[in-house]
């Protein structure tokens, strides 16, 4: 690949998994109703709402679901994979192919992010515990509502959490799941793993 088309798809793919990942914390974030306030929060906020503002005016929300944010990540998704794939001289790919390789590469985005947030608050629970730093407390925040489900069905271990650990077991059933969708959809035959965000 010449040096200019390799620059190219590293400059879209990088800034391009910046702003999807930005898009999908604020999708997350009211998800788990997590403090709007907090600076990163307003961060996301900031950075979203020039496209999510005019977008919302067409696209509502459903049953408390900002479903302007997932269009806006999947349109995201889908511009950065086609634009890929014009650079490296692959032409305009199947709009309805690319529509499904954008949907599973949001899906493993989402899985990673809650896998990292998860590694993150149980090391941090270990080395501060009850830390006021506005990231480690957003970060609780949106685990908490993937986290409570297990801590209903374990039994008490004498104040040891173990519930992380079949957090991150469900985590990556769904990993090697979405692994298998990307297959069938021929993402890896065809290389396109590499043009998809979060894969």
């Amino acid at each position: 690949m010449p040096a200019l088309q390799e620059i190219g798809i590293l400059v879209i793919q990088t800034l391009g998994s910046l702003y999807l990942l930005i898009v999908m914390l604020r999708f997350l974030l009211q998800l788990a109703r997590a403090d709007f306030y907090n600076p990163i929060s307003q961060f996301a906020v900031k950075a979203t709402n020039p496209l999510l503002i005019p977008l919302r005016r067409i696209i509502p929300g459903v049953f408390g679901i900002d479903v302007a944010s997932l269009i806006l990540a999947l349109a995201l998704q889908y511009l950065v994979i086609q634009v890929s794939a014009l650079i490296m001289g692959a032409g305009v790919l199947n709009p309805v192919q690319v529509i499904t390789w954008a949907v599973i590469g949001l899906l493993s985005l989402t899985a990673n992010v809650y896998f990292w947030s998860l590694l993150i608050m149980v090391i941090a629970s270990w080395l501060a515990p009850n830390s006021p730093n506005p990231a480690l407390m957003l970060i609780h925040q949106l685990v908490e509502p993937v986290m409570a489900p297990f801590r209903k069905i374990m039994p008490d271990m004498g104040g040891i959490d173990i519930s992380p650990i079949f957090a991150f077991l469900a985590l990556n059933v769904v990993q090697v799941i979405i692994k298998h969708l990307a297959n069938a959809a021929g993402m890896y035959s065809s290389g396109a793993h590499a043009l998809v965000l979060g894969i």
